[in-house]
């Protein structure tokens, strides 16, 4: 008994040896990949950070610096320096002014300076200064929470193994063995029986059915023991080899297949984030190209404006400034203010309505929100993208329907819905009608969508929410548009889609649970 326990106590701590040195270089070239990724991405994002800083900040700088505002210039400066990993911010004037703002001794490892025009006129320049202070700390903070979860996982996984190779193998065989050792000449008539066995036989069965064959052998010829013996041996290599023959096919086998499932997973993954990127950027370049007339017009008016105001400012210093002309400066004054403000609101408009859409579809949380504004707002930004077709858009909401839900997951819906319709549906055309209508009725949410297109083939009816399904292959769809509203309305909402059957183009359905602000009190 006492060489059982040492030679179970020796098994084991090989085992756990084994299993731990292999997960723990497992896990520390995991942790090491995990952080060099995760710097590469903060460096990435610190560069995307002075790219937005360039496209978004300069800009509105240069009209406060151009207005001489000082306060609003600290503001601003102020407000980019509180970005991450930004330490110091400098705005050097073509007057020699100088606006700045954070710490000037930083070791600064990235540092950029822009050019800042107003209009034509060269104005200035900023330099903007960041550090990896930040960068070095997230990393810090990532590797710790990496390594103690490895680790933990590791002696989790290793417990359970050594558990499972004691219950199910070992201890068998130190009963086998014990058994081996107690076999005598003298009690041949006792048989091995293995304990706590399920009724399915396996090579631990085998091997104890061999041990009593061998027993019955030895009773019934004790010359034969030697080659019974030999025979024991050779049986007992010819399992040993078939066991890890079969265990390492099984283990190449299964890694191949999770391999390919991670690939294909990961593939799919990308190709979904790289459509709905793309949707996106396809309203920006709408809603800029809107945005671009109502601005142009209030640049023209202010111009006009500001002429006729030194106009009437000379006559007045000149003191020759009459009635009529007063009169007429004032009327021509508060037309341009007219144009001006009417402008103004159709550039805000839009401005709002592709905030609504693209922030909520970054930012994806689960808001209360007036449904018939939403679709509005979705529609007006989507119809940035064929302005130059003259399709009717029908929307049927009732005004005061509101409710608490994904505005992203709409945002995405609808416009995968319009898209495919300017797309597929009115391909080379020039005229449409699209239907949108939401009821609501017994606590669920109807979305009925349709349009008078050119409709679908059966063959892709029927596999119209399969990833990479399309009618433009080779033209650059992607055929995840309808499989992307399948995911969403599904896992997100939580509710069914379907295609719904018409004489003419197509129709889809759409039926989620609603929830209003009051059910959540």
């Amino acid at each position: 008994m006492a060489a059982q326990v040492s030679f179970n106590n020796k098994l084991s701590r090989r085992v756990l040896v084994y299993i731990l040195l292999c997960s723990s270089f497992l896990s520390v070239v995991s942790t090491f990949i995990q952080l060099y990724s995760a710097y590469h991405e903060n460096i990435t994002r610190l560069n995307n950070r002075f790219e937005n800083i360039e496209s978004s900040y300069i800009q509105s700088i240069s009209t406060s610096l151009w207005d001489f505002n000082e306060p609003l210039v600290q503001q601003q400066i102020q407000g980019i320096v509180k970005l991450p990993d930004i330490r110091f911010v400098k705005i050097t004037t073509g007057f020699g002014k100088i606006y700045q703002f954070g710490d000037e001794n930083a070791e600064l490892k990235k540092q950029a300076k822009y050019p800042i025009f107003y209009g034509e006129s060269d104005i200035g320049e900023i330099l903007i200064g960041a550090d990896y202070q930040d960068i070095y700390q997230r990393l810090w903070q990532q590797a710790g929470f990496i390594v103690t979860a490895e680790f933990v996982k590791t002696f989790i996984v290793a417990f359970f193994i050594m558990f499972i190779v004691h219950w199910l193998i070992t201890r068998q065989i130190y009963h086998i063995t014990s058994y081996s050792q107690r076999v005598t000449t003298e009690n041949l008539d006792e048989e091995l029986v293995l304990q706590n066995r399920s009724k399915k036989t396996d090579e631990l069965d085998d091997l104890a059915d061999a041990i009593n064959c061998m027993r019955l052998a030895i009773k019934n010829d004790i010359v034969k023991l030697e080659e019974a013996e030999n025979a024991l041996i050779n049986l007992n290599g010819e399992l040993e080899i078939k066991v890890y023959d079969r265990t390492a096919k099984l283990a190449a086998s299964n890694q191949q297949l999770q391999q390919s499932l991670d690939d294909l997973t990961l593939a799919k993954d990308q190709l979904v984030q790289s459509e709905k990127m793309a949707s996106l950027g396809q309203l920006v370049a709408g809603v800029a190209h809107e945005v671009n007339t109502p601005l142009g017009i209030c640049v023209t008016s202010i111009t006009a404006l500001k002429e006729k105001v030194l106009d009437l400012a000379k006559s007045v210093e000149n003191e020759n400034l009459t009635k009529s002309q007063l009169t007429t400066t004032l009327s021509l004054l508060i037309e341009y203010q007219e144009i001006i403000e009417r402008s103004l609101n159709k550039a805000v408009e839009l401005i709002r309505g592709f905030k609504s859409v693209a922030v909520e579809q970054h930012t994806d949380p689960e808001l209360n929100i007036n449904l018939l504004q939403h679709v509005n707002d979705i529609v007006n930004t989507v119809k940035t993208l064929f302005k130059r077709k003259n399709y009717s858009i029908n929307v049927s909401v009732d005004p005061n329907l509101n409710l608490v839900t994904y505005p992203s997951a709409w945002n995405q819906i609808l416009t995968n819905f319009m898209t495919n319709s300017h797309i597929h549906g009115f391909d080379g055309r020039d005229k449409g009608e699209i239907n949108i209508t939401f009821t609501e009725s017994n606590g669920f949410l109807t979305l009925v969508y349709s349009d008078d297109g050119v409709g679908l083939d059966k063959d892709i009816k029927k596999r119209i929410f399969d990833p990479f399904v399309t009618t433009k292959r080779g033209q650059g769809g992607s055929g995840l548009g309808m499989n992307i509203v399948y995911n969403l309305v599904d896992a997100k909402l939580g509710g069914t889609v379907k295609s719904l059957p018409v004489k003419k183009g197509c129709s889809f359905q759409v039926k989620v649970p609603i929830t209003h602000q009051e059910d959540l009190k």
